[in-house]
């Protein structure tokens, strides 16, 4: 029997939904307006005023926001608020130029809280479980994100926070985790050390996870949910939009309810900016219609999915979202094909190899070169250069099969590729580009 947490909002009518957007969008945007000479100048420019938004259908006049005006405005530039009303504020990791900085008020805490317990309650949690939260803590999203979800579900939160892997399993058995909340690559890497300790997944009390923070494809679910034991959740969230739980996974596992009373999602062509139809892939486009800190409208994500519509058999009425396959700035035109990650990534789970690789892209003689490093398990380890040939030309023939190119795959030693407690490191592009 499929739970809610909140039953009356996330299986509304479709026409609930569409009044609650069409209302708070009217109100945010002269809320962004009044409040945010940025935002003000960008409608200027683009010769839109609040009185021309009447409803979600005037949604395409707006226009887009991107990374950069969140860092030509760094810090406190978009907030539309004074920062007596901000009671916290986050920031994303800065690793391509300035951060980016966010800030909530209590009443936009408390809506970030509703839309992960949401979460938590769709993977089947309840006030009785024990939510072990290996997301790191700080000015990231995921610790407290997660940690506040919890809390407002009533559920017993360990803050266990990412690293000292060993320690981790130690916590999980002797504390009783049922729900665990990290990065998928993380998981991937506790389910290897637990095999290496000699552990069994029975002698853990998990019963779900919700990973989230980087792209993974289905058969690393797979792999995950052996591992461990567990069912594996998606959550999808970034810090410039709320945090984890801008949209959840349910029961089916096939896509990412949006909750659609706090946000609204388009999915546009990257090239043109033009609003694509329902089921077509693009770039996911979110609009802030509840958060009064930060009211960022129409904001591209760069994450690349699509969006469905219908009857979810979970009983949820909110819009789909695909598990994005990659980001419009992660994804390597290698040769002028579309690579992502993601795609050589189910190329090696399908032929029974660990989620642990690197993408080394480099240019030679004006030519791109794609090198695949890829671990061996264990067990698959053996010094037989004739049997490590004919496995890495059975890659190479998969990854030309799908992604359409020629790679060079390198199997390398088992622990030889340094893990991550946080995102995974998949790409080292070497071009001068």
């Amino acid at each position: 029997m499929e739970k809610y947490y909140q039953p009356e909002i996330e299986c509304a009518s479709r026409k609930q939904i569409r009044a609650w957007q069409d209302e708070r969008l009217v109100r945010q945007v002269r809320h962004a307006y009044d409040s945010v000479p940025y935002y003000r100048h960008l409608m200027e420019e683009q010769g839109v005023t609040p009185d021309d938004i009447q409803s979600a259908n005037d949604l395409h006049k707006l226009p887009f926001t991107y990374k950069k005006d969140l860092r030509d405005t760094y810090p406190y530039g978009l907030f539309a608020v004074p920062m007596k009303d901000i009671v916290r504020l986050h920031a994303s990791s800065g690793t391509t130029g300035k951060q980016i900085v966010v800030g909530y008020t209590l009443e936009d805490l408390d809506i970030w809280d509703t839309i992960v317990a949401r979460q938590l309650v769709a993977a089947g949690a309840t006030e009785e479980d024990k939510v072990h939260i290996s997301y790191g803590y700080g000015l990231f999203t995921g610790g407290l994100g997660l940690h506040g979800g919890a809390t407002k579900l009533g559920a017993t939160v360990i803050p266990a926070s990412s690293g000292n892997t060993a320690r981790q399993i130690t916590i999980l058995k002797d504390f009783g985790s049922t729900i665990l909340c990290c990065t998928p690559s993380y998981a991937d890497y506790i389910g290897e050390t637990l095999q290496e300790m000699g552990i069994s997944p029975d002698e853990l009390s998990l019963k779900a996870g919700i990973f989230g923070a980087e792209a993974w494809s289905e058969e690393m679910r797979r792999d995950i949910e052996k591992k461990l034991g567990i069912k594996a959740y998606n959550i999808y969230g970034l810090t410039e939009i709320m945090g984890p739980g801008v949209a959840y996974e349910c029961s089916a596992q096939d896509g990412m309810h949006v909750n659609e009373d706090h946000f609204i999602v388009e999915i546009i062509d990257p090239e043109t900016g033009e609003v694509l139809p329902d089921g077509q892939q693009g770039e996911l486009v979110f609009s802030c219609i509840t958060r009064q800190a930060f009211p960022l409208l129409r904001y591209r994500t760069r994450d690349i999915g699509a969006i469905h519509r219908g009857t979810c058999s979970c009983g949820r009425t909110f819009v789909k979202m695909s598990k994005p396959m990659g980001r419009t700035d992660d994804m390597l035109i290698i040769r002028g094909v579309n690579v992502f990650p993601s795609q050589i990534e189910t190329v090696l789970l399908n032929h029974g190899y660990p989620a642990n690789y690197q993408i080394i892209v480099d240019r030679v003689k004006s030519t791109d070169t794609l090198d695949v490093h890829v671990e061996m398990t264990p067990e698959m380890f053996t010094d037989n250069m004739g049997e490590i040939a004919r496995r890495q030309k059975e890659l190479v023939e998969g990854l030309r099969s799908l992604l359409g190119l020629a790679a060079q795959v390198t199997l390398v030693a088992p622990k030889s590729i340094v893990r991550s407690e946080g995102k995974a490191v998949r790409v080292i592009d070497k071009r001068k580009i």
